[in-house]
């Protein structure tokens, strides 16, 4: 029977002309409706292996492809999310029913439900699936135009030593070590939780973050300095794997209550744990670290990342400016006119 009812929904099932079985819901309990799905579907799978036609493509296969492929990205999860909530929207969908107008609109909602730099998120993990649909699946013939909304470029926040010395005091002791060594080395907060012991080495005062644990999925080397090593030193015994470790289990997250608490105890506002990596970066430039050490120190991919802190230190654009202030260069004297 090419088909048939479960329960209040209507499911078609047939073969395919190449010989393929189909068996699928036709996601509606209008016997006429499924009848109709039924025949276009089967019209269109014999266009398919008679004449050639491109097979039609979901979103949810190119979701599915597109997680398959990229499962070795560090924003993996974050996808996964996204994708979560796009598929309230587009459950079902043909990718050539993604308009430029239809993908515009689901950017309008979630700008409203978040905000315009959310939206952005997610209609460039959109525009990258459509991309990686056309020209390496060869699903779709060409790509909608996604405009992003434009965003105001932010400011880069960072502590001074007073600050960052005042947060350390406030921060619980196992809070505080971990800080310690974000501002010593950079790292992120990822890689400061789940930092191992089979990642340091205190008598060369190194650590290394491997490829799979960094962001930008290259290794980066970590030269502790003093203050680092102290921290860490201080950890020894807690944990037979785990560096850092709260009431004998590790840390899996260190932007807790009581990181906000000590935040408002030394009315700082407007800071993540993401910053003292920002802080890091600027007390670099600051004392004189030249871009390219920094972007190698951060494990940064491009010198982009990297110039936007160059801002902190123009004490290198001294010499230039002072070409024009010849000695003998001096206002003119005013006229007085009788």
């Amino acid at each position: 029977m090419s088909l048939y009812k479960r329960g209040n929904t209507w499911w078609v099932r047939f073969t395919a002309p190449n010989g393929k079985r189909v068996h699928q819901s036709a996601e509606t309990a209008d016997r006429s409706a499924a009848q109709e799905y039924h025949d276009t579907l089967k019209a269109r799978l014999w266009r398919e292996a008679k004449l050639g036609d491109r097979p039609r493509h979901t979103w949810n296969e190119a979701v599915v492809q597109w997680l398959k492929e990229t499962s070795h990205k560090a924003t993996h999860e974050d996808d996964i999310s996204k994708l979560r909530w796009l598929d309230t929207y587009w459950r079902g969908w043909a990718l050539d029913r993604l308009t430029r107008q239809e993908i515009q609109r689901i950017g309008t909602i979630k700008a409203a439900e978040a905000s315009p730099a959310t939206a952005n998120r997610y209609l460039a993990l959109i525009r990258a699936i459509l991309i990686r649909a056309q020209r390496v699946w060869e699903w779709l013939d060409r790509v909608p135009a996604i405009t992003l909304y434009p965003e105001p470029k932010q400011r880069i926040r960072w502590l001074t030593r007073e600050q960052a010395n005042r947060l350390l005091e406030e921060l619980p002791a196992h809070l505080a070590d971990m800080a310690r060594v974000a501002l010593a080395t950079g790292l992120r907060e990822a890689n400061v939780t789940g930092l191992l012991w089979s990642q340091v080495d205190t008598a060369r005062a190194v650590a290394w973050i491997h490829p799979d644990q960094a962001k930008g999925r290259r290794a980066i080397p970590v030269p502790l300095n003093a203050e680092a090593l102290g921290a860490i030193r201080a950890q020894a015994g807690a944990h037979h794997r785990y560096v850092f470790t709260f009431r004998g289990q590790p840390v899996t997250r260190a932007s807790t209550a009581a990181w906000y608490k000590a935040l408002a105890r030394c009315e700082l506002t407007d800071f993540r744990w993401h910053d003292l990596r920002h802080t890091w970066a600027s007390w670099h430039v600051q004392a004189g670290t030249p871009l390219h050490v920094l972007q190698e120190l951060g494990g940064w991919r491009t010198p982009a990342m990297v110039q936007r802190y160059a801002h902190l230190a123009p004490e290198h654009l001294a010499e230039h400016a002072a070409r024009i202030a010849a000695p003998n260069l001096h206002h003119p004297k005013l006229r007085v006119v009788k």
